[in-house]
């Protein structure tokens, strides 16, 4: 029996249900920083072209540094197809093009503070780092070397970090020799400090969940999720070589081994974007690479910890962001806040069995159109139709 009980016990274990590092909300952005001609606002303007409707979005303002882009998903595309749909509105990833960062920035130079109030703003990062050369693009700090370029924004990010966790720690410490309920907290800043000062990101320790709500009273710049973008020339795309890109996978792996890392060239994307149809895929084919854009939105994207779940019917095919974990009645709250507060039940649809089967009525005849209350986990590609009591019938959303 005693065995049976370890493996029993380690079971009950697994499900601690931690809070999720970051802000909980469904709107995220993700912010592109890098040092300045790295190819940063190329990036950003490319994406501003594919930016969504904004009629679509009437509750959000955008800012002129900001793009709306929407979230490239193939299971929308094909629900679009299937209820040959009026109107067809994406899910969008919020993209801030954050002002270029010089060394020094902690302590408020060149753009210094507005940098890092804009990097406080968003909840992920785009990290473009400069892996080509080019004697028509200077690069600031003189030769290209992208290890030295990780390592001034790595450097001045925790830094920073370094700042606002001694500025919460000292006046709590004090508290805590008269008022050992204080400790437990300085015993967190004192990890944190620990693993800053180890030249590591926050977001690469490990916490419990009394931690994780204390890291986000005060959402540190390295706790924010990373997406490393290396900018690299058309022609070390095209022949997927390039001599940086080896230790800029290793740095990654020393300091933020969490994070993905994407190689792209703005170059070969600003050629591939504006071309359509058969001449873009002709162009690809002829090519042998693949456009990155996609990729780096969609990565982007799951790295907020998002997921997509859709409303669809005859007159819209809609996908809503979604925080992974968060319930039908939070779901019905992204498309009205009276939803959630008027919340009865969530009719599901899984998105696989929907595609398999073919059809609405034929997922009705095979038992697979569910009925959920208030505790249903929402997951990700879940077609949604929410009954709700908010005054007027209840729509197909």
């Amino acid at each position: 029996g005693k065995v049976r009980n370890i493996a029993m016990s380690k079971k009950q274990a697994v499900p601690e249900k931690k809070p999720v590092l970051g802000r909980v909300k469904n709107h995220l952005k993700m912010g592109i920083v890098g040092l300045p001609n790295v190819g940063k606002s190329s990036l950003f303007n490319l994406l501003t072209k594919t930016e969504a409707k904004a009629e679509n979005y009437p509750f959000c303002t955008i800012e002129p540094n900001t793009a709306r882009v929407p979230l490239p998903d193939a299971r929308w595309e094909w629900l679009c197809k299937v209820y040959a749909t009026k109107s067809a509105v994406p899910s969008a990833l919020e993209v801030v093009d954050i002002a270029g960062l010089v060394p020094g920035a902690h302590a408020g130079e060149g753009l210094g503070n507005a940098f890092l109030a804009n990097i406080s703003a968003v909840d992920g990062i785009y990290h473009v780092v400069r892996a080509f050369e080019d004697k028509d693009v200077t690069h600031t700090e003189g030769e290209v070397s992208p290890i030295r370029d990780l390592d001034i924004i790595a450097n001045e990010l925790r830094l920073k970090d370094l700042e606002t966790v001694k500025k919460r720690r000292d006046p709590i410490a004090r508290q805590a020799s008269a008022d050992p309920t204080k400790r437990a907290e300085v015993a967190v800043y004192d990890k944190i400090i620990d693993i800053l000062q180890a030249n590591k990101d926050v977001k690469s320790g490990d916490y419990t969940a009394k931690e994780i709500i204390i890291l986000n009273e005060i959402l540190l710049l390295t706790s924010k999720p990373a997406t490393y973008l290396v900018n690299i020339s058309e022609r070390d795309y095209k022949r997927q070589a390039n001599k940086w890109l080896k230790p800029i996978f290793q740095w990654v792996q020393e300091h933020s081994p969490e994070s993905k890392i994407i190689p792209f060239s703005i170059k070969y994307e600003e050629t591939v974007f504006p071309l359509t149809g058969d001449e873009r895929a002709a162009f690809l084919e002829e090519n042998k690479v693949p456009s990155q854009l996609d990729k780096i939105i969609r990565t982007g994207f799951d790295s907020l910890n998002l997921i997509n779940f859709f409303t669809a019917g005859e007159k819209e095919v809609r996908a809503w962001p979604l925080q992974r974990g968060q319930t039908a009645p939070q779901a019905a709250g992204q498309i009205h806040s009276d939803f959630e507060r008027c919340f009865i039940k969530a009719e599901v649809m899984k998105y696989e069995e929907l595609k398999e089967l073919g059809s609405e009525a034929a997922v009705k005849a095979a038992g697979k159109y569910r009925t959920q209350g208030k505790t249903y986990e929402v997951g990700d590609g879940d077609i949604l139709l929410i009954k709700h009591n908010a005054g007027g019938a209840p729509t197909k959303k």
